[in-house]
């Protein structure tokens, strides 16, 4: 079910053209390494990755990691993960972020990112810009897009707590971990 298209149709203007290249992953392997990860409650997690290849095409990296986040108007967003590529091999990556909106609660999450354009490992490096509250919602899991420069990424959560609400924010890749989400 569709919410609100309008981060999916910023993003899709930015992302990258479909490439079927060897440095990109099948749906297939991306949803197998997501069952794996999110265990017994990946029911709905190839409907949202088929939806993702549909909009952006075969990823050529996906983070899986686990992140916190809390809000009260503005709010914060943790996280550390693994970055995996076929031609780079992996990368322990963090990201942090503030947001701002009509958004309260907090939730932790299982965090599957799929990665799309990113033309070597240290471009992940950086903001990625995006609204929340509007996206794709299948068995429990929610899916946004993210843009920065040619590259697009799309958080794919699935965890506890409760955060309602929408708001506009950035999530920061650094190589480290960081307090500052600035």
């Amino acid at each position: 079910m569709l919410v609100a298209g309008v981060p999916l149709r910023a993003a899709k203007a930015a992302a990258p053209a479909r490439v079927d290249s060897p440095d990109t992953f099948e749906p297939g392997d991306v949803i197998n390494n997501g069952h794996r990860f999110f265990g017994s409650v990946s029911r709905g997690l190839a409907s949202v990755v088929e939806e993702a290849t549909r909009r952006w095409g075969r990823p050529n990296g996906y983070v899986l990691g686990q992140e916190a986040s809390g809000a009260f108007i503005g709010g914060l967003r943790y996280g550390e993960g693994t970055l995996f590529t076929r031609n780079a091999g992996d990368t322990h990556v963090y990201w942090e972020g503030p947001s701002v909106g009509f958004d309260w609660g907090g939730d932790g999450a299982r965090t599957m990112m799929l990665a799309y354009g990113l033309p070597a490992v240290d471009a992940l490096f950086t903001r990625y810009v995006g609204i929340n509250g509007s996206a794709y919602f299948v068995g429990g899991f929610g899916m946004t897009a993210l843009a920065a420069n040619e590259s697009v990424v799309v958080p794919i959560r699935s965890g506890v707590g409760l955060r309602l609400g929408a708001n506009i924010g950035y999530l920061k890749f650094t190589p480290e971990a960081t307090w500052n989400p600035f």
